[in-house]
């Protein structure tokens, strides 16, 4: 960021430079041109009386829009305006100018005119013209608009000068957005962090007396109060096992999380997922016929069961039927399809490309009834991604849902 700014700044500086050059070229090529033209009209002056031309240079510039000029000779004023005039318009000046005679017999300066060369429009007020020593027949001349002539012969340099300020100030501004959404990202992760530690540690408590109880001998003696106990070990295990999940992907938004790959069977993980499904959705029908033999694949089995029980439970979870699950194993020349297909409301079209984002939830009456965080299949998405696996998510409201994931071997 600092780089960019820097770069910018010198643009822009470089920018003001050559607007600043352009300019200075721009007045000098001007004077240059307002001098010759005067010195046309001088000669067309004594042209028309018959005078003899001068010797020396008659035009003075004696500031940046003031010119005295010496004819030498007696004139009249509509006689210099005309050759003025028409001389500035072969000479392509288009800029409004006003003139002043020296009149002798008053010592003093004789307004001419204001004369604007496009709308010929007289009634603009007269600026002040001083005298000019040692002269008796001359004229002064201005251009009251000549710094906006000037800038409108440099307007393209202006205008890419603008559009670089304008670029400028919209990449500090995104600057700032950036920086705002880090801290705002980092107030977040904070408190994922701290909400995920405060859960662990009764977790932890609930864990360590279900352990203790189930050895208990009353409990190991009743076979139903032993069933309730090993599902409150379990669930406790499972809830703990999505803390650490909510945990791992806060880190992971600071660095990549890693994977602790192995070679192994997917029908394991996928029937040990079944049963935990099983034991939480007590009605869900999951239908998976184990291939004969071992489906072999370098994952991490931990988050692998993860994504595999997330699918699985996002399908039970999200149906307003009888969950009916149809799990799919094809084999292929270099990967394995993996096919998770449901019963479930459905994903509206619109909606399918965000269901893998952060946070996002289906908006609709049964997601409204469901608790979650918008996190499972954000959670499944990171998971394939840090795999090299491609997921894909195909829907129709009230259709049902199909995921595709393609493992490689």
């Amino acid at each position: 960021m600092l780089i960019g700014i820097i770069a910018f700044v010198g643009i822009i500086a470089i920018q003001v430079y050559w607007l600043k050059q352009a300019f200075a070229q721009e007045e000098k090529k001007f004077s240059q041109n307002i001098q010759v033209s005067l010195l046309d009209v001088v000669n067309g002056v004594n042209k028309y009386y018959g005078y003899k031309a001068p010797l020396v240079n008659p035009v003075q510039k004696l500031s940046g829009d003031y010119y005295v000029v010496n004819i030498h000779n007696d004139f009249d004023a509509d006689v210099l305006e005309f050759y003025l005039t028409n001389t500035f318009v072969k000479r392509g000046i288009t800029t409004d100018y006003e003139y002043a005679i020296y009149d002798c017999e008053t010592d003093g300066m004789v307004y001419g005119s204001y004369v604007n060369m496009n709308l010929e429009d007289r009634s603009k007020p007269a600026n002040v013209f001083p005298k000019a020593k040692n002269l008796v027949y001359y004229f002064a001349i201005r251009f009251p608009d000549q710094q906006t002539y000037l800038f409108a012969s440099v307007r393209l340099w202006a205008l890419l000068s603008v559009i670089m300020i304008i670029v400028l100030v919209i990449y500090l501004y995104s600057i700032y957005v950036i920086l705002q959404q880090q801290k705002y990202a980092n107030r977040q992760r904070d408190f994922i962090n701290n909400m995920t530690h405060e859960f662990k540690t009764p977790l932890s408590s609930i864990l360590i007396a279900s352990n203790y109880l189930a050895q208990q001998p009353a409990i190991v003696n009743d076979p139903k109060l032993e069933k309730y106990t090993s599902l409150i070990i379990g669930q406790s295990k499972k809830l703990d096992g999505h803390v650490e999940k909510v945990l791992n992907l806060a880190k992971n938004d600071v660095r990549p999380l890693k994977l602790e790959k192995a070679e192994v069977d997917i029908s394991e993980i996928i029937s040990a997922a079944i049963e935990i499904i099983k034991v939480k959705y007590p009605a869900a029908e999951v239908n998976f016929t184990a291939p004969s033999k071992p489906m072999l694949v370098s994952a991490d089995a931990f988050h692998f069961g993860n994504v595999v029980y997330n699918i699985l439970d996002n399908a039970a979870k999200y149906c307003t039927e009888k969950p009916v699950i149809q799990i799919n194993v094809r084999e292929e020349k270099t990967s394995l399809m993996l096919e998770f297909i449901d019963n479930g409301i459905g994903i509206a079209e619109k909606e399918l490309k965000h269901i893998a984002e952060k946070f996002y939830r289906v908006n609709n009456d049964q997601t409204k009834l469901v608790n979650g965080f918008g996190l499972g299949l954000y959670y499944v998405s990171n998971i394939c991604r840090l795999h090299q696996w491609k997921i894909s998510f195909h829907s129709a409201f009230t259709r049902g849902t199909k995921i595709c994931l393609t493992i490689k071997k």
